[in-house]
């Protein structure tokens, strides 16, 4: 089994996932995942899908990612990962589905709008 490439995305996040058959080494933009991300959720979020399926210890990932903030990142590599699995191996497909790591998660930020502080908010009303 070679490489497998797959693409994850998240908010404004992408990441470029690599996965191969190994000691279940986890490293992103060239750093290892606990100092990439130092918050212990953003490496849970990025683990998921290999303990859903179990194998933590089988697989190295290499993922390159870039834009949005920490946990987007996170969201992108976990969609990446779960993607990877399944072209490895098809049967781990309805565990993932179910959990829902297959489905790239389409919410983004609203953009503000004329006339308003945010994108919804508005000024307060003076009726006098």
């Amino acid at each position: 089994m070679d490489q497998i490439l797959t693409v994850g995305r998240r908010k404004t996040s992408t990441a470029r996932v690599f996965l191969e058959k190994g000691t279940g080494s986890i490293i992103v933009n060239k750093k290892k995942l606990e100092e990439y991300f130092g918050r212990e959720v953003a490496q849970m979020v990025v683990k998921q899908p290999l303990e859903t399926v179990e194998m933590l210890d089988g697989f190295n990932i290499k993922a390159t990612v870039a834009g949005g903030g920490s946990f987007g990142q996170a969201g992108a590599i976990r969609l990446g990962i779960a993607r990877a699995l399944v072209k490895y191996d098809e049967n781990l497909k309805p565990a993932l589905k179910k959990e829902g790591f297959l489905t790239r998660d389409s919410r983004k930020v609203e953009r503000k709008k004329v006339g308003l502080v945010k994108a919804r908010k508005s000024k307060q009303f003076s009726k006098r």
